[in-house]
């Protein structure tokens, strides 16, 4: 296959060489089980039955789960395992099929899907550099959008993600995920059913940039109809030692200053962490 699948359009046949992401064509899934820490309404009680995807095509700097996304630790897996896998969690009761990372093997995912007969809700649980391409392939199939916002700077973007305009791919590929779902729903037992959550990590030193990804997501999105979620755990991994700025915690201070922000801000529908 010749990919070209996210924004960084490798144009690489994943068959004999690896692109950007460092994937090859065929699944490797590092981890599969029921997940309690995603935001309430996705974990609820049962948990959500997430599927890490080893690989990524954005690789920050600063990556907390660094084994699975830059050394690609996992085991390969066809499609009609993948499909399986989905079967055996909502057979433990997961509330949702929950895709961590999928974006540089979705072609392989809408494969699988069409070969199962869906029986919960399917999350598509992204850092948000995402294409149109790979998004058109998922309508019908998620139907809850998880993109991170990383950043709306382009230094940052460029600095730790090597993507210098990943706001304007990612403001984009959230307005197609919106979309495709529409506004919130829930279901009797609170749980998402349809909608789309967009999550902030808070950077060291990155205050500014936190404010107007909420003056971003408070202008663009009409009230209530988006979830937002303000995360505190950033903790210094990966190759943060190569930008001293950010190898260090994030502060009290820090973080207090964004969710008073943000609790000062228009947006009344989300979730915040604990520093």
């Amino acid at each position: 296959m010749i990919c070209n699948q996210c924004p960084r359009k490798c144009n690489t046949d994943r068959e004999s060489t690896l692109g950007f992401c460092k994937s090859p064509q065929h699944f490797r899934v590092s981890r599969a089980a029921l997940h309690f820490w995603e935001e309430p309404c996705i974990s609820g009680t049962n948990g959500s039955g997430a599927i890490f995807f080893a690989g990524c095509s954005l690789r920050c700097a600063f990556c907390q789960n660094w084994e699975i996304s830059h050394m690609r630790k996992g085991l390969p897996v066809d499609i009609d395992r993948l499909r399986d896998i989905f079967d055996e969690l909502a057979d433990q009761g997961a509330h949702n099929i929950n895709l961590v990372n999928p974006t540089h093997f979705v072609p392989f995912i809408q494969k699988a899907f069409k070969r199962y007969q869906k029986r919960i809700p399917v999350v598509y649980n992204t850092h948000g550099y995402d294409s149109l391409d790979a998004l058109h392939r998922m309508d019908g199939i998620v139907d809850v959008y998880l993109p991170d916002l990383k950043y709306t700077y382009s230094l940052p973007a460029r600095r730790y993600s090597s993507a210098p305009n990943y706001f304007e791919v990612a403001k984009v590929a959230i307005d197609e995920m919106f979309r495709q779902v529409g506004p919130v729903q829930y279901d009797e037992n609170g749980l998402l059913k349809k909608g789309v959550i967009i999550r902030h990590l808070v950077l060291p030193g990155q205050t500014d940039s936190a404010k107007d990804v909420i003056d971003y997501v408070a202008d663009h999105f009409e009230k209530g109809s988006v979830l937002f979620s303000l995360m505190s755990q950033y903790i210094p991994c990966g190759e943060v030692t190569r930008y001293p700025e950010i190898n260090r915690r994030l502060t009290q201070e820090e973080y207090d200053e964004v969710a008073q922000y943000l609790m000062d801000s228009p947006i009344d529908n989300g979730f915040m962490q604990e520093l």
